[in-house]
């Protein structure tokens, strides 16, 4: 049985899940969250979310524990949010934002305007001598994944000089420059 699939789901105070058909939807105080479900069927018992598979197919399993996670995703989300920070690293690398538009200024011969969806809140720090950092929040975890993924695919940290743009607190591999 799936380690991660038979844990139940607790479902905080202020927290509403709905069960129709293969859709669930869960509200809470951040907004709220919906995702389609198959070969799973999910119950509801004394604050707790049970998720239980038909057969010991090897989808089925793979479901599992997949959709106990995305559930867990949902309910933290709603309660607490997700947040991503992103830090420049480079000579003239800045960052700066006019509500959901990201204007970044990355080395290139022209700034890249980002339109980011209404659902992350973006907000731009600039503090001298210090990098430049882009704080992405909101409810859904997938979507500030996806747009942490995004801003850091123009630049991605190079393995030399380590330039770019990174995670906060991600450790990148350095190599060796020429050896003369």
């Amino acid at each position: 049985m799936s380690r991660i699939g038979k844990n139940p789901v607790a479902i905080p105070e202020g927290v509403s899940l709905d069960i129709t058909d293969n859709l669930i939807t869960v509200k809470g105080k951040l907004g709220e969250l919906t995702q389609e479900f198959s070969a799973i069927s999910i119950k509801i018992e004394e604050g707790h979310v049970i998720l239980e598979r038909s057969s010991e197919h090897k989808d089925h399993k793979a479901k599992h524990g997949l959709y106990r996670a995305l559930i867990f995703n949902m309910i933290q989300g709603v309660t607490t949010g997700w947040s991503k920070e992103l830090e420049l690293v480079g000579v003239g690398y800045r960052a700066s934002n006019q509500g959901n538009k990201l204007d970044l200024a990355l080395g290139f011969s022209h700034n890249i305007v980002l339109n980011i969806a209404p659902e992350v809140k973006v907000e731009t720090v600039s503090d001298k001598g210090k990098n430049p950092i882009i704080k992405l929040t909101s409810h859904d975890k997938q979507l500030v994944g996806q747009v942490a993924a995004k801003i850091r695919g123009f630049r991605a940290p190079e393995p030399y000089k380590g330039k770019g743009i990174k995670f906060v607190g991600e450790v990148l591999r350095r190599k060796a420059g020429k050896s003369a």
